[in-house]
Formats: structure tokens, sequence, C-alpha cells
């Protein structure tokens, strides 16, 4: 995810901080990003989350669930790779783990960009979905769009820090003034609450998870889905790699596109809140055309 999206857990006994030092300390930063065989010959391979429900997330064991960890998981087992080790980092430190060698691959579902492109390797889509806004609880401010941040000069609306959410904001032209970037998506309801801003946008699945966690919030109905330079906004979640992993990537996507022709990876997406319309919409691109659509 990315977007976006994406409720996250402080996990009971897991520091967030002690949790990345000890995996970095186990297994060290290496030189150098690691191919197939070598991760083989290690026997295990290291891969993040950035703990955002239902895209990817360690449970109170350390251990990774939701889609984008179900699915690498079974992918990972047909590649002879059965143990893996576990990180938890924040979104924003995704791309920057990957080119530091912090670990060998991501299972976050983060979308698809052409300028994250530049920066890492993308497997092909696993899964597609679209925005949402979390509100105050009865929606006091009747906010019902993206939009209304830059026709309002009253309203604020939170965002996660480098998630695709801010690039279609400032799309829309909502000024910098009106965004509240937070660090988690857990910060999300009590930056509403508290009145540090009037909604946080997310994917639609993100805004979903956090309404169930208070009933101080809720899922702004009739969302407007936003429309940028006349496209309805929509976004495509990969697994994402070193950009010298090629050999690890390519693998990995030769059973992930076997895969997505199965019951067991719609049962999988079907599981974790996704829409019929989401996984048709799994395959409309490949992520070529994704990387290389204007921006």
């Amino acid at each position: 995810m990315d977007t976006t999206a994406m409720f996250t857990r402080t996990l009971r006994g897991w520091g967030l901080t002690g949790l990345v030092i000890t995996a970095c300390l186990a297994f060290g930063a290496e030189t150098h990003a690691a191919t197939l065989d070598e991760v083989r010959e290690r026997g295990s391979i290291r891969v993040a989350v950035a703990d955002e429900i239902p895209y990817g997330y360690l449970d109170e064991s350390g251990k990774g669930q939701g889609v984008g960890p179900d699915v690498a998981r079974y992918i990972l087992g047909q590649l002879g790779i059965e143990k893996i080790d576990w990180q938890v980092v924040s979104f924003n430190d995704l791309i920057t783990g990957l080119e530091a060698n912090q670990f060998d691959m991501t299972a976050a579902e983060m979308a698809i960009r052409p300028e994250r492109c530049e920066r890492v390797l993308f497997s092909q889509p696993n899964t597609s979905y679209g925005e949402g806004l979390l509100v105050r609880a009865t929606n006091p401010e009747e906010i019902n769009a993206y939009s209304d941040f830059a026709e309002r000069d009253e309203l604020t609306v939170a965002v996660l820090a480098g998630s695709t959410q801010i690039d279609i904001l400032d799309s829309l032209g909502v000024p910098k003034s009106r965004i509240e970037v937070i660090d988690t998506n857990a910060a999300a309801i009590d930056t509403i609450i508290q009145g540090q801003a009037d909604a946080y946008a997310g994917t639609g699945l993100t805004v979903s998870q956090l309404d169930a966690q208070s009933p101080q919030v809720e899922v702004a109905q009739n969302f407007v889905d936003p429309v940028v330079d006349g496209e309805m906004i929509r976004s495509w979640g990969a697994f994402t790699f070193p950009r010298e992993a090629e050999t690890l990537r390519d693998a990995f996507n030769e059973v992930l596109l076997a895969y997505r022709n199965t019951q067991a990876w719609e049962d999988t997406l079907r599981k974790h809140g996704f829409t019929q319309n989401d996984i048709l919409n799994a395959f409309r691109f490949d992520t070529e055309w994704l990387c290389n659509r204007p921006h």
C-alpha cells in the first residue's frame, strides 16, 4: 500500500524501533541486493511491511499478515523459500530501506507510480484499490470529496507521510497549508477527534478499517472519487524489490502471474475486503505501463 491504505496497530510487546534494530542486528545491512540463489543459500528472506491493515502488518507474534504477506508467503514457498524474517517500518521508509538493503523485498501493496519505479523494482500488480475519506461521526462538515479541501478554505485534511494521497491532493489544487501529514495511520483517528484535521484521506479499504476502530469517526458516505486530468484515480499495489534484484523479482513475478489466475488468489483478496471490482481491476494494467504513464 500507499496509499495507499491503512490502519496501523501498535503491536503489544513489539516496539517499532526495537523490532527494526533487532532485525538489522540479526541480519546486518548487506552491501548489495540479494539474488534468488543467495536468498535460497541464506535460507531466509527479509520482508518488510508498513503495519497497514489489510495490506501488510505484523500480528502480536511478529508474523506477517494481510493480503501482501499472504500472497508473498505462497509465492516464496513455491520458490523454495520457507523462512520469512518479517520487519515493520513506516511507510515512508519502505523505499529507503530497500535502497539501503535493509530488507530484500516489501509486501505492503505499495502503489506503482513512475517516480517510485525510478528507485525500486515492482512486481506485476497484486491488487487494485480506490480512494476514501474518514471524517468525524455524522460528518458535521459534510465532506464528500478530496476536492472539498481545495474549494473550502476552512477545511484541513490529514494524509500519511509518503502516500499517494499527497500527490492526488496536490493535483487537485489543495494548498499545503490545508494538509496535515501524519506518520502512521493509527494517528488518523486522534488527529480528527482532536481537531487537527477535519478528515483523513486514504484508500477505501484503509478508511473502512479505521472506521471500525472508533465510534467517533466514520467513512464519508456518497464519496466522490477524485478525477485528475479527466481520469478517475485508482491505485495498483505490488511487491517491491531493490533495483539490482532482477533475478529475485523476475522469479517472483513468474509465480505471481500464474497464481493470479487461481481461485485461491481471488479468495485471499476477498478475505481481506477487496471487492469484485477491485479484483478485476488488478488485471487492467501491467507494471511497465504503470511505471511509464504520464505524471
